[in-house]
């Protein structure tokens, strides 16, 4: 018997009180194919635990963990090397079972280890603070677009075509809910200088990727400036940090706002999440960043100690006054961040980017030799697109069968770009080997014969 604390009288009550005559009233907004009208056919009715235990097992037996082959996938979320240590330090009890740091007199540890994680990010990019993380890169993209029409207060947005869709299709989401237009530039391996083209007085960003999606490497100080020249700001994004151990970091290209993925650093691909995200600003900006920012300070005793500096969200300040609705920060995968990158220091985490950039040189010149194959992206660090004489669905299938997890399609990402149907994004890590490029290379000639 199911438990119902509402009784019908009490529904009615409450949708009259808010001067609704139903509850589907709260989904005007979702489009109405999009709508449920009856139960989903095909699934199952309600079952006990353990047929529920039984049933969700062998689902799950159905996938393949990156480790168990060649794996080739990136797009936004890669397979990294992550020390025991980390997993070890996570599960310690001071972080483990801490809770959001209200009581900076009970949460030393927690608002320690923020305060760690926001330099670490403020000297990955350059940029002169960072807030004590986001839910995940998608999420700090739009962000970081409500934050930039705040600043300029304008209402207009550029994305441009190799910003990562799904970071796109989050900041659309969100500027449309605030009444922001946004500009979708159409999709590009190599063109995020295109989105100048767009550039207006009423512009209040441009955001821009580096690398972008299909991987090309950009230097975006050229958008920065001429962004400025129009009273806009540049939002860098990308989605492999990693790369910032190479590349030219945010800030020294002009970046005034730096948002990302931070999950290649200690945290597991989790088959989608839970992830990390990352953003950083110029100082001048930090009032209006959201999320938390823990700070430095001393006690009554003149010790070191930390505390929560800045929290601008809707829970500790009027409503109108927030800078977002972010109720609560990556505090477990922000924590591994930090103990990865901790563990790294600064010479390992560039000897790190440098074994993926190898790794990939190695990759392209592989894939590069089989006939029919045509390399798209022009500057690399660890992923690249590729176009093949074959569909691209086709080809990955064919490498499953020889055991090898090509990439990812690019007409996943863009269901409406029909030229896109050839072409994959495939990525190389520190934890490709020579014998898995090589299975990569026969998988594909044998693909495309």
């Amino acid at each position: 018997m199911r438990y119902l604390p509402l009784t019908p009288e009490d529904r009615r009550e409450m949708l009259n009180t808010i001067g609704a005559s139903s509850i589907d009233d709260f989904y005007a907004d979702v489009p109405a194919s999009a709508r449920l009208k009856q139960p989903i056919e095909g699934l199952p009715k309600h079952q006990g635990e353990l047929q529920v235990e039984r049933k969700l097992g062998k689902l799950a037996a159905k996938n393949r963990a990156a480790s168990e082959g060649p794996f080739f996938v990136g797009c936004g979320a890669y397979k990294h090397h992550i020390p025991a240590t980390v997993d070890h330090i996570i599960q310690r009890s001071e972080f483990l079972t801490s809770y959001t740091p209200y009581q900076p007199e009970i949460a030393q540890g927690t608002l320690q280890t923020l305060f760690e994680f926001q330099t670490q990010v403020a000297a990955l990019t350059a940029m002169d603070v960072a807030n004590a993380s986001m839910y995940d890169g998608s999420t700090a993209c739009g962000e970081a677009a409500l934050m930039a029409c705040r600043i300029t207060r304008r209402k207009t947005v550029i994305l441009s075509g190799g910003l990562h869709p799904h970071y796109a299709d989050t900041t659309r989401t969100v500027c449309e809910a605030a009444g922001i237009k946004v500009i979708q530039m159409p999709a590009a391996v190599d063109g995020e200088e295109k989105t100048l083209d767009k550039l207006s007085e009423d512009v209040a960003c441009i955001i821009a990727q580096s690398p972008n999606v299909f991987g090309t490497v950009t230097d975006l100080s050229e958008i920065a400036d001429e962004a400025h020249a129009k009273g806009a700001l540049l939002v860098s994004a990308f989605t492999e940090v990693v790369s910032l151990g190479m590349v030219k970091p945010p800030g020294e290209m002009g970046a005034d706002i730096a948002v990302g993925e931070g999950q290649s650093i200690g945290v597991p691909m989790g088959f989608g999440g839970p992830y990390v995200g990352l953003f950083a600003c110029k100082s001048q900006y930090v009032r209006q960043m959201p999320g938390r920012l823990a700070g430095e300070t001393v006690d009554a005793e003149g010790k070191r100690g930390f505390v929560l500096t800045l929290s601008t969200r809707e829970q500790h300040i009027r409503r109108e006054k927030a800078t977002s609705n972010i109720c609560t920060n990556s505090g477990l995968c922000a924590l591994a961040f930090t103990a990865h990158m901790t563990l790294l220091g600064e010479k390992g985490f560039v000897r790190l980017s440098r074994l993926c950039h190898d790794a990939t040189c190695d990759l392209a010149d592989a894939l590069g030799k089989v006939k029919g194959v045509k390399i798209l992206t022009p500057r690399y660090f660890n992923e690249f697109a590729y176009r093949t004489p074959k569909p691209a669905a086709d080809v990955l299938a064919s490498l499953e069968k020889h055991g090898v997890v090509g990439g990812v399609r690019a007409a996943r990402l863009y269901r409406k770009e029909s030229h896109a149907d050839d072409v994959i994004i495939t990525c190389a890590t520190e934890c490709v080997t020579k014998s898995d490029i090589e299975a990569y290379a026969a998988g594909l000639w044998e693909a495309l014969k």
